[in-house]
């Protein structure tokens, strides 16, 4: 099993490329080089990582996961999961999700989170994890947000 534990502020380069190279797949599909986690900042990313649930998973010391999460009023807001491309449909999706549920859950009623609408492999994540379509929001002519909550 791939140890789970937090982010770092030193762990923000490494985690920023890992989320450039799995993100780079959601530009392709919406034909839209500027989505918000290519051009997230490294300050950006390590002010996340200090204001936030930042979760990491490592293997033989090589970051191939993140996920965070951060406290909404009564909901656990989760963004920004990402498995290594060679990684991916291991499990490590499942269990970063998991391990950021667990970290919020205490303080929560709810997790609410988002992903593309032609994001088949997340949606189908998302709901295998008990997540349920709450509303969409069309943000651009090639991108509409599913907007998805589950109990806690």
């Amino acid at each position: 099993m791939t140890p789970i534990e937090r982010a770092r502020p030193e762990d923000a380069g490494e985690i920023l490329t890992l989320q450039r190279a799995a993100y780079v797949v959601e530009a392709q599909l919406y034909g839209d080089p500027f989505i918000a986690p290519l051009v997230e900042s490294l300050e950006g990313l390590r002010g996340a990582i200090a204001s936030a649930t930042v979760l990491k998973a490592v293997e033989s010391g090589r970051i191939v996961g993140s996920v965070r999460g951060r406290l909404g009023e009564r909901s656990g807001l989760i963004g920004r999961l990402v498995v290594a491309p060679d990684r991916q449909g291991q499990g490590l999706g499942t269990a970063l999700m998991k391990a950021v549920e667990g970290e919020l859950s205490p303080q929560v009623e709810t997790f609410d989170l988002f992903t593309g609408h032609l994001s088949e492999g997340n949606l189908r994540l998302y709901r295998r994890l008990g997540y349920r379509e709450t509303w969409r929001e069309r943000v651009h002519e090639h991108l509409t947000m599913v907007h998805m909550r589950k109990p806690a």
